[in-house]
């Protein structure tokens, strides 16, 4: 029973420290993504069915990826942090 208590009361309050702890954005973007003078703030996901040719603007500090497709798949043209590009063909954005 000694060795048991102990091993309870840790366990009891490793649980308790992570249900307290609130979960933030886990692949949200710090900054701005605008994406034809359409600015999103803190962006993450795909932006689709956007209209060619695409402007994109990244003032965020996570690569950014321009498609050709509608739904961000296939290959992609990389928009490092804080560059801008003009894609002739980009359909959807990728962060």
């Amino acid at each position: 029973m000694r060795r048991v208590l102990p091993r309870l009361l840790c366990a009891l309050a490793a649980a308790a420290l992570l249900s307290t702890t609130a979960p933030g954005p886990v692949y949200a973007a710090s900054g701005q993504l605008v994406l034809n003078g359409r600015v999103f703030t803190d962006p993450s996901g795909c932006y689709r069915n956007l209209n060619a040719p695409l402007s994109v603007q990244n003032h965020t500090r996570t690569v950014a990826f321009v498609h050709t497709t509608q739904d961000c798949t296939g290959p992609a043209q990389t928009v490092p942090a804080g560059q801008s590009v003009s894609a002739a063909s980009g359909r959807s954005v990728h962060i």
